[in-house]
């Protein structure tokens, strides 16, 4: 039998999380069965999200039972399947979680191309992060040059993409940090997210052939 190590919630956590609020185990996993294949997680993702996830509280995120596998966005390669839509050696992303391996149905799951980017970021820039950041700036916020946008957590996943997908419109923003905000000018914003945005225009252009900026 495929042994899959994962991680378990095995307390809410009180303020920071502690190694006491999670159980590592090792099962072992049943055969694949008709319309099922075995999964080995190569990338998960560890977003801010899911602290909150780890209270008892109600959220946008459906909280994690004491006992479940912490949930999370992976990419991962098939190992063996008996399901049509899926064959042995393709790249995969799902929300399989903090485990090693899975038996999935291929609900939620599909596939990667490795050839058009690098598989990681399926769960970065061209996964969560990315289409949040995409969708909710471009789509919904529709900025304007001109137009001063706001980003909150700007240093963080989402943050960062949506700032650096901004051209002739000026960025301001803030982040938060155990319980305490600190607000950042335009210019403290532009310092703080250089390094960042720099990095994340690279993917961008590295995946992509539209010009997103002119200048």
């Amino acid at each position: 039998a495929i042994k899959c190590t994962q991680i378990e919630l095995a307390a809410r956590p009180i303020g920071d999380p502690k190694h006491s609020d999670f159980r590592v185990v090792t099962v072992d996993l049943p055969p694949v069965g008709d319309g099922e294949m075995l999964c080995r997680i190569i990338y998960q993702s560890l977003d801010p999200y899911m602290r909150g996830r780890m209270d008892d509280a109600k959220s946008y995120a459906v909280p994690v039972a004491i006992g479940d596998v912490m949930g999370a966005g992976t990419v991962a390669e098939v190992m063996e399947s008996k399901n049509a839509r899926f064959k042995e050696g393709d790249i995969v992303t799902g929300m399989f979680g903090w485990r090693t391996h899975i038996i999935s149905d291929g609900a939620g799951v599909r596939k990667i191309d490795p050839t058009i980017a690098p598989i990681s970021t399926a769960i970065g820039i061209l996964g969560m992060p990315g289409m949040t950041a995409y969708v909710g700036l471009l789509d919904i916020g529709e900025p304007k040059a001109g137009d001063t946008l706001v980003v909150s957590a700007a240093s963080g996943a989402v943050g960062a993409v949506g700032s650096a997908l901004i051209g002739g419109v000026l960025v301001t923003g803030y982040d938060v940090y155990k319980g305490g905000v600190f607000e950042l000018s335009p210019n403290e914003v532009s310092v703080k997210l250089q390094s960042t945005t720099a990095m994340v225009l690279e993917e961008i252009r590295t995946i992509s052939n539209m010009e997103l900026f002119k200048n």
